[in-house]
């Protein structure tokens, strides 16, 4: 499917819920505070065809019981999804078709962003940052909450990119590598809106672009400085006239996105 035109509008989806330690969305946070925070992601809608921004939990691994016990086996760690098949039914409920869905793009890989794409499997191409990939297909495992079964399936299409894109009309790739080694986040032009940049787990609340501070957890230590940088990069877009940015995983502000009208233009 090719896209035409600019966003026309932006459909806010939750996916399911997680509960989550202060200390792991917020560097220097309480680690005995949970939150229980959502897993989100959108679609963006053109004149003609659409683009997803990250994809949700595998709900076939979670509702299995031997898949569930093998993958999600962390310290005080469990995914939450509602009934039938969030990312499917809320598709639906936007009104898109998958036949017109124009490509995936994953901010990074953690099993709470990647577990759709078993819905791209021989379908449209999946864009992820070239360092991003490489960690994840050579390095990562299952404690760094990947999960090869999600992404290293025959017939997923890459489009690998690098740094600063333009992925499509009013839709960039921002760099902010620290989370993990190729984390991005995402700005969204919207005719009425202004701009949206999606921030991904570069802050998972709306303190850690605020302040700013960093995220709490980075894949390797020596990314504490990017993931600084990022934190610092968002909030300086955050102060910019007709620009706004959302945290990826924050209860409360996804609450009132939950609510009717649940799109932008």
């Amino acid at each position: 499917m090719k896209l035409t035109g600019v966003p026309r509008r932006m459909h806010c989806f939750v996916y399911g819920f997680e509960p989550i330690p202060e200390s792991l969305s917020v560097r220097g946070g309480d680690a005995t505070t949970f939150l229980l925070e959502p897993v989100t992601g959108v679609a963006v809608e053109y004149d003609q065809g659409w683009v997803l921004l990250d994809s949700g939990f595998n709900v076939d691994t979670v509702r299995n019981p031997t898949k569930r016990a093998a993958h999600y086996n962390f310290d005080s760690y469990t995914a939450i999804v509602p009934p039938g098949d969030p990312l499917v039914d809320q598709v639906a409920a936007a009104g898109l078709r998958w036949q017109d869905l124009a490509f995936c793009a994953i901010s990074h890989l953690h099993c709470d962003h990647s577990g759709g794409l078993r819905l791209m499997i021989n379908g449209p191409p999946v864009v992820l940052q070239q360092r991003e990939h490489e960690f994840a297909m050579d390095e990562a495992v299952l404690e760094d909450a990947y999960f090869r079964s999600d992404y290293q399936q025959p017939g997923l299409q890459y489009r690998l990119i690098d740094g600063e894109t333009e992925l499509a009309s009013g839709l960039r790739a921002l760099p902010t590598y620290g989370h993990t080694p190729g984390h991005m986040s995402f700005a969204v032009e919207l005719p009425e809106s202004g701009t949206i940049v999606l921030a991904g787990d570069a802050a998972d609340l709306r303190r850690n672009i605020s302040e700013p501070v960093a995220c709490g957890s980075t894949t390797h230590p020596d990314l504490e400085d990017a993931a600084e940088s990022a934190a610092r990069l968002l909030h300086e877009l955050d102060g910019q006239p007709g620009t706004e940015v959302w945290p990826s995983h924050d209860p409360n502000f996804w609450s009132s996105r939950r609510r009717p009208p649940t799109f932008y233009s």
